[in-house]
């Protein structure tokens, strides 16, 4: 999906108060950031006004322009929720009991939050759309352009050492969900070089392996000890009613794995990410035109 130019009111000085009352003046980020619970009732109680087709993706998304009468902001809808005995992809893998859910995008948030990475991924509630249920992210602002148009274009991180360490946090990440669709596209940039990820809709499988070893090179300390302390009542508790309980054991499996492969690497592997700053998935009335899919 594309990043499209919301329309707000300009205003100067004292007026700002006056037309803030009257629905008029859209809140910005510089003014009052919101926080993570607050993006969450905003994704539930704001009204929609606008909505559009998203330009990229293959799992039914829309972008939609939202407003409570003082924040207006972007989400992305995806109603996709299929099952099917045996599928086979465009690159000619054969999944059997494959799923496409929006269901996963809001497990995948959750469990964001409980690994203490949810910096680097966006809210996600769930929420009727067009008499269907779905799942209403959070859209992120600044993006700049998307993995694919990073390497197509062969642009350079300016903090190679920063970028490495999200990116280690991706590809763990990605291993303990067993996200079958982490293409390129699912990954943004922001105007900061943050790295963001999206589209967990063919994430949390029931396999007890993981799906490419390889790509645990490094580990953030945080995230290791957050791991560590999962246990399934807790993740009954707070993924469901989005992933099965044979989801669950698959998620601690793989957990198990990812912790022994760190812990015999020791401590070589580990680093400390800093906990990102600045605001760019702080509410704001616009975001700047063009860039990828959300």
């Amino acid at each position: 999906m594309w990043i499209s130019r919301n329309s707000r009111c300009s205003v100067n000085g004292t007026l700002a108060a006056a037309l803030l009352l009257s629905g008029c003046f859209t809140m910005r980020a510089a003014d009052a950031p919101l926080t993570a619970e607050q993006k969450e009732q905003f994704l539930r109680t704001a009204r929609i006004i606008k909505k559009h087709d998203a330009k990229k993706g293959v799992t039914g998304t829309t972008q939609v322009t939202m407003t409570d009468g003082t924040v207006t902001h972007d989400a992305s809808v995806q109603t996709i929720d299929e099952f099917k005995a045996k599928f086979q992809s465009d690159d000619g893998r054969t999944e059997m009991n494959f799923k496409d859910s929006y269901k996963f995008n809001i497990a995948a948030w959750k469990l964001s939050r409980l690994l203490g990475i949810d910096d680097m991924i966006p809210p996600s509630v769930e929420r009727k759309y067009e008499g269907k249920s779905a799942s209403y992210t959070w859209w992120i602002e600044d993006v700049q352009m998307d993995e694919v148009e990073r390497t197509k274009k062969k642009i350079e991180p300016p903090d190679k050492e920063r970028w490495n360490q999200e990116m280690y946090v991706v590809r763990v990440f990605d291993q303990l969900l067993y996200n079958t669709d982490r293409n390129l596209t699912n990954l943004l940039i922001d105007k900061d070089w943050r790295i963001w990820m999206i589209d967990h809709t063919r994430a949390f499988r029931t396999y007890h392996d993981l799906q490419a070893p390889k790509n645990l090179v490094q580990c953030d300390r945080g995230l290791l000890a957050k791991m560590k302390t999962l246990d399934q009542d807790t993740l009954f508790k707070e993924l469901t009613p989005y992933v099965s309980k044979d989801e669950v054991k698959g998620l601690i499996f793989r957990r198990d794995r990812i912790v022994k492969f760190f812990d015999e690497k020791g401590d070589s592997v580990l680093y400390d990410r800093p906990k990102r700053t600045g605001a760019a998935t702080d509410s704001s009335a616009g975001a700047p035109p063009s860039p990828p899919k959300q």
